[in-house]
């Protein structure tokens, strides 16, 4: 019987198994930011304990990072916690990617690009959205503060070992649909709770095709579905991708990408359970509530609780309407906004800001929007400005900010105001998550950011931008 990706990784990565059932799982990287590391180093220093293996942890400032006066932040917190990971590093010879390095950016960024995240391996970081690293075929997740002092201290955890849901995806995805609707689609078919326990292989024809940031993409918004981890097996675009990276050794990089490989699902693995959904079933997706899986195509409705089928769901429907100010039955499409944000983990890559400057040259971002682009990383901002992207989204009346989180969550500057409603290419649309506790959160593509940004309300790109019409349905 064959192994799936998962299985063989765990095993691998496998010290012990404790008394209780969980496995003592030896961590191959981890990574780490300037919110969640200042406590584990305290507790580090508490118990006069080193780093054991500091040449496996790697550094970034991401969350409270000015987008804007990087240099200056004018939050007392921020200033101290950005001191704290500089100290911190310093003193634990830890490698650390500051502002002046060039390499700075949103951590589930960073370790891709500079070619730390690799296949066959485990890599714990201590934020949720880790498990967009799984696109490399590495079982990734996050982990909470205590368990950074872990695996700072040890280099291992203590976890439980989950069960593998495959998710298969086949067939031809519809002009105007991207890897961010097939990963809402996925977690409004599936539920917001529907991977707890689970780690999610996403396979199929449109995986295979999918570019490894658009792997990463689905991957990222595994925790939005309840997974733990989400990954993709490695193939011949995983090895293009990472070889000459920074951080990939060379010296024998065919032997490297034949073990690699090695750890992608046997034929005959056996998993947990198996989804399989049709890809010509996926049109571009929107967010209407306060959980990313409350999600409906741009072409549907807003769902009306009368037409609920419990009445835990009709409670559920009331409570994000009265919260998002939205009218039950009616188009999602024509919804005013206030604000357009591309970027994040999710979206914040070369390639969605390649896409996005296809379509915005010669429309204007509607009066009264305030439309702001952030690019995950300084490596991506460098190659934005080769390529003359920044110029394209500011001719088109958006401003091009510095690397970081941003408005994702908003642990910095860019955060809302009241209850304005922002069209957003993150990857959570809980109450309050972009900075304002009454804040709207309405979670898409990139592109459908962009055809929102300029039509003042949320809108259907393909029309926006007159792309070819869609596929008809049999």
């Amino acid at each position: 019987m064959g192994k799936s990706l998962f299985q063989k990784v765990w095993d691998a990565h496998t010290v012990g198994t404790l008394a209780d059932g969980r496995t003592q799982l030896f961590i191959g990287t981890h990574l780490i930011h300037e919110v969640t590391s200042p406590q584990a180093f305290g507790m580090l220093r508490d118990l006069g304990l080193s780093v054991k293996f500091p040449q496996r942890t790697f550094a970034t400032i991401d969350h409270i990072v000015p987008t804007i006066n990087q240099d200056q932040p004018a939050d007392p917190l921020a200033a101290e916690m950005i001191d704290a990971i500089r100290k911190n590093c310093d003193d634990f010879g830890v490698t650390y990617f500051d502002l002046a390095s060039g390499k700075q950016g949103v951590v589930h960024v960073v370790g891709p690009e500079q070619g730390i995240t690799q296949p066959g391996t485990t890599i714990a970081c201590g934020d949720s959205h880790t498990a967009t690293h799984g696109a490399f075929g590495a079982i990734a997740f996050g982990i909470g503060t205590s368990q950074v002092r872990d695996v700072l201290a040890s280099q291992t955890i203590a976890l439980q070992e989950m069960k593998v849901r495959r998710i298969e995806v086949n067939g031809d995805l519809r002009p105007g649909v991207y890897a961010k609707d097939v990963i809402l689609h996925i977690i409004r078919l599936l539920g917001a709770n529907g991977g707890i326990g689970y780690a999610y292989e996403y396979a199929g024809d449109v995986f295979d095709r999918m570019s490894m940031e658009e792997r990463m993409t689905v991957c990222n918004m595994s925790i939005e579905g309840g997974a733990r981890c989400g990954y993709v097996n490695p193939d011949a675009k995983t090895i293009a991708y990472l070889s000459g990276r920074p951080y990939v050794d060379m010296s024998d990089f065919d032997a490297t990408a034949a073990r690699w490989l090695s750890f992608a699902s046997d034929a005959d693995a056996v998993f947990d359970d198996i989804v399989k959904i049709n890809a010509s079933d996926i049109e571009p997706t929107v967010t209407w509530g306060i959980s990313p899986d409350h999600g409906i195509f741009i072409s549907e409705n807003i769902p009306d609780p009368a037409k609920a089928a419990t009445p835990q769901e009709k409670a559920t429907i009331e409570e994000a309407l009265a919260y998002m100010k939205l009218a039950a039955g009616t188009p999602i499409k024509g919804v005013k906004i206030d604000v357009a944000f591309i970027g994040s983990c999710t979206n914040g890559r070369i390639s969605d800001f390649r896409e996005v400057a296809k379509f915005i040259q010669g429309h204007k971002v509607a009066p009264g929007v305030q439309a702001i682009v952030v690019p995950g990383s300084q490596v991506v901002a460098i190659q934005a400005e080769k390529e003359g992207l920044p110029k394209i989204f500011t001719d088109a009346g958006f401003e091009w900010r510095g690397a970081g989180c941003s408005m994702c969550l908003a642990m910095n500057p860019d955060k809302l105001v009241g209850d304005q409603l922002c069209a957003s290419s993150s990857n959570r649309n809980f109450k309050g998550r972009q900075g304002s506790p009454t804040g709207r959160t309405v979670l898409m593509s990139p592109v459908m950011v962009a055809a929102a940004a300029i039509q003042g309300s949320l809108a259907d790109a393909r029309e926006v931008f007159d792309l070819e019409a869609p596929a008809a349905v049999a």
